[in-house]
């Protein structure tokens, strides 16, 4: 019996340092993601304007929907989002479907176009 008990044993030791070193791994990796979605900008970058495709324009509200490329200035990655525009004439200069080039800042806590081009 002493035999199995040693045995016994020297297995739930095992298996205990076996998930404390697991356990340990998985809390030294960071699980943000954050740096997963953009690298850093450099100055170009930051002032360059991403690629997107018009989705909505909705001139009451202010608004364009766009599926968007990667905002550098931002560090956000590409999805489709609404956005209000710094300038509602820039709502005359798009329809849905548009391919085209934009900017996006964050503005007084939102997300706000402000420069939008004709993409060739």
């Amino acid at each position: 019996m002493t035999r199995f008990s040693t045995l016994f044993s020297t297995l739930i030791v095992s298996s205990g340092l076996a998930l404390a070193a697991a356990n340990a791994s998985a809390q030294t990796h960071d699980h943000s993601h954050q740096h997963d979605a953009m690298p850093a900008a450099s100055q170009d970058d930051a002032n360059a304007l991403a690629d997107g495709v018009v989705k909505k324009v909705d001139k009451e509200a202010g608004k364009l929907t766009v599926q968007h490329g990667p905002l550098v200035n931002l560090n956000m990655a590409g999805m489709t989002m609404s956005f209000k525009v710094q300038d509602s004439a820039m709502l005359d200069q798009v329809k849905a479907g548009d391919k085209i080039r934009l900017r996006v800042e964050r503005i007084n806590g939102g997300f706000t176009v402000t420069k939008l081009e004709a993409a060739n």
